[in-house]
Formats: C-alpha cells, sequence, structure tokens
C-alpha cells in the first residue's frame, strides 16, 4: 500500500459513518468500519461483507467497536455512557468487545479500536479495574494477531500517555482524531499530536471549531467540513510526516441524518486530501 492512502470511515448497520457504496463510489482503496450489531457479527456475514468489500476494492484497515447506549449529546452525558469507563456496563461491554475482535479478525484485518472513555483519576479503585479490564482485552485481541487503537478526544496527550504506560501492553496502540481535540476542548491538535506520535498508528481526518473559551471543555466545539475548521489540515499532514506516520488517512464525517451532504463533504475532503499529499510529498 503506497504512502497516506485515502479513505473513509463506513458502517453497515450501527455507527455514524457512510455505507460500502459511498465509499465504492468516492474510489477511496481503505476504510475504517464500525462493527455491526451483534447479531450480525458472525463469520458468514463477516465473509459477506468482504466479499463485497474486495468487489469494491476497497480494504478494511481498522474495526471500530461501539455499544448500545452511548450518546454523544452533551459533553457530560458522553462521560457517563461511553465506552468502558462507564462501571455499570464494563464487564458486559468488555465481553461485547471480544465479539469484535473476532469479527474483524474474520475479515483479516488486524486492528480493533473504540473510545475507551473519560478515563478516571488514577488513584480510584475503577481507575486500577479499567487498566486490568484493559489488559485482558489486549491479550485477548492479541491472541487474535491484533493491535488495539484508542482514539483520541476525551483524555489530554499527558492523560492518555499515563493510561496507556500503565496498561503496559505491546500491542496498545492511538488512532488520533485531530477534531476531536477540539470538540472536546483537551488540547490543542498539533502538539498533542507531536506528543503521542510514537503511538498513533491510525487517523482520523475530521474537523471542528472550538467552543468559546467560557465553556470550552463542558459543551461541544462544531463538526465542520474538512478545511473549514480550526485543525489546520495542512499543518496537521505537514505534522504526520514529521512523525513519520505513512497509513491510511480516514475521512470522518458525521453527518448521517444528511446522506447527501455528508457524501458531497466526504467528496471535497478527498480532494482536499489528494491536493495536500500531493503539495507535501
Amino acid at each position: 500500500m503506497s504512502k497516506w492512502p485515502i479513505g473513509v470511515f463506513t458502517s453497515v448497520d450501527a455507527g455514524l459513518g457512510v455505507h460500502l457504496e459511498v465509499a465504492q463510489d468516492l474510489h477511496v482503496p481503505t476504510m475504517h468500519l464500525h462493527a455491526p450489531h451483534p447479531e450480525n457479527r458472525s463469520k458468514e456475514a463477516a465473509e459477506a461483507f468482504l466479499k463485497r468489500a474486495n468487489a469494491a476494492g476497497v480494504q478494511t484497515t481498522v474495526v471500530f467497536s461501539g455499544f448500545d447506549g452511548e450518546t454523544y449529546e452533551s459533553i457530560q452525558r458522553t462521560a457517563e455512557t461511553v465506552g468502558l469507563v462507564p462501571e455499570a456496563t464494563r464487564k458486559q461491554r468488555a465481553a461485547e468487545f471480544r465479539s469484535v475482535s473476532d469479527f474483524a479478525k474474520y475479515l483479516g484485518c488486524p486492528i480493533v479500536a473504540l473510545h475507551i472513555g473519560f478515563v478516571p483519576d488514577p488513584s480510584t479503585d475503577s481507575y486500577k479495574d479499567l487498566i486490568a479490564t484493559t489488559r485482558d482485552l489486549l491479550d485477548y485481541v492479541k491472541a487474535n494477531g491484533q493491535a488495539l487503537h484508542l482514539e483520541t478526544g476525551q483524555e489530554s496527550a499527558d492523560h492518555l500517555l499515563h493510561f496507556i504506560a500503565d496498561v503496559g501492553r505491546d500491542n496498545l496502540f492511538i488512532n488520533f482524531d485531530p477534531a476531536n481535540m477540539i470538540l472536546y476542548g483537551t488540547g490543542d491538535p498539533i502538539e498533542a499530536l507531536k506528543k503521542v506520535g510514537h503511538l498513533v498508528r491510525s487517523v482520523h481526518c475530521k474537523d471542528g471549531t472550538w467552543a468559546k473559551p467560557e465553556v470550552r471543555g463542558k459543551e461541544w466545539g462544531r463538526e465542520t467540513p474538512l478545511g473549514e475548521g480550526d485543525v489546520g489540515m495542512e499543518t496537521f499532514l505537514r505534522t504526520l510526516k514529521e512523525i513519520g506516520y505513512t497509513g491510511p488517512l480516514t475521512i470522518e464525517r458525521e453527518i448521517p441524518h444528511d446522506p447527501v451532504r455528508q457524501k458531497a463533504d466526504i467528496g471535497k475532503a478527498v480532494s482536499l486530501l489528494e491536493e495536500l499529499r500531493a503539495k507535501i510529498g
């Protein structure tokens, strides 16, 4: 695979991504795939999807997990409901994530990913249990021949590095989403990328604008079409080059309620990334 192949975030029956047909229409060679609902993660379902993807000429490079009950309606509700952090659902979600790993294995995909959630204070029992849970999952996905990528957003770069160090497994890496740093108000994305760059193995190309300073970190910023927000996509790609990242540039545009605009925005993003890729080299 050549340097910086362009991809899109896709969905089967869950998540906010576009359908495979959109990826095919846009002639992109790679995709991140939101895992389907649990009842559709069988080996037969995976083989059927793989057949369609191969026919479309699109390779799945990361399989993402999401869970029922998660909501991103506000930053507070995100903290309460997303990922493995909420204690009431942690055990059940950890078990479910194993089925996502198995589904990815059926697809021949060596990377699984998720938002782990707002990691609690390291001095708490919840943090210690989260470390143990994450280690168990990493051992499981390693047996499936896979690495696990944590998506950025909920933590600062320093907090995320501290958590990864405490987990202490060699198959735990980062999926870097620069817009999430802005949307959550957790740090300048370029500075964060420089800090965590040695662990970045996949990226999302997404853009957004900051919330007002007085509510930053408490209220959402605003997602925008790629190139129209505060990330600075040329600087982002130049920084990816500096850290030695050569993997896919996966476009994410989270407006599934408006599929026509979603596809149009992604098409423009493909053109922008092709232009920047040619310029930066």
